[in-house]
């Protein structure tokens, strides 16, 4: 993996989630109230889930 992929796969993320907030302000605003209403507990194993399926995309694309 060069680090104009890593550029490019992060400009993708940003861009893909820029269309979500430019799309759905409101359900947007509803799920960030509804995540800081999570126990910290919640969101931390629901941050190690996000950043290991991440991390294993990542993982798989490289042996494409």
């Amino acid at each position: 993996m060069s680090i104009a992929g890593l550029v490019a796969g992060l400009g993708l993320v940003l861009a893909l989630e820029g269309l979500v907030y430019a799309a759905f302000p409101d359900a947007v605003r509803r799920a960030l109230g509804a995540l800081a209403e999570l126990p910290e507990a919640t969101l931390r194993r629901l941050g190690l889930v996000v950043a290991a399926s991440g991390a294993f995309l990542v993982f798989a694309a490289g042996l494409l």
